[in-house]
């Protein structure tokens, strides 16, 4: 699968938080989130892996116990059933892999 830059297929997920699906194979599933500043992505979990990594921006990131605020080339994990949370400090953009794949980030199923 060959993914060609391009600024439609964008989906809100939540209000401020639009997710494309770039790219998956058989185990993973890599994507972007354009999020905007005073955005909160509420706690949650589901069994998937999660790796990130914050382009640009600034997020404060809570994995679990422990909050880290993050900014441009800053990465994390978060291991499956994991919770986690966001708070959007200013516009950013972030990538993220998951495995196994997101059935529910699949074009066509956002």
């Amino acid at each position: 699968m060959f993914y060609k830059v391009n600024e439609s297929g964008y989906k809100q997920v939540l209000p401020g938080i639009r997710l494309k699906t770039l790219v998956y194979g058989e185990n993973t599933l890599f994507s972007e989130f354009r999020m905007e500043a005073n955005t909160i992505l509420p706690q949650h979990a589901h069994h998937h892996e999660q790796t990130g990594y914050l382009v640009n921006g600034r997020i404060k990131l809570t994995i679990g116990q422990q909050t880290f605020e993050a900014g441009p080339g800053d990465s994390w994990c978060i291991p499956g059933n994991v919770d986690h949370s966001a708070e959007i400090l200013e516009n950013s953009l972030a990538i993220e892999v998951f495995s196994p794949v997101r059935e529910d980030y699949l074009p066509g199923k956002l």
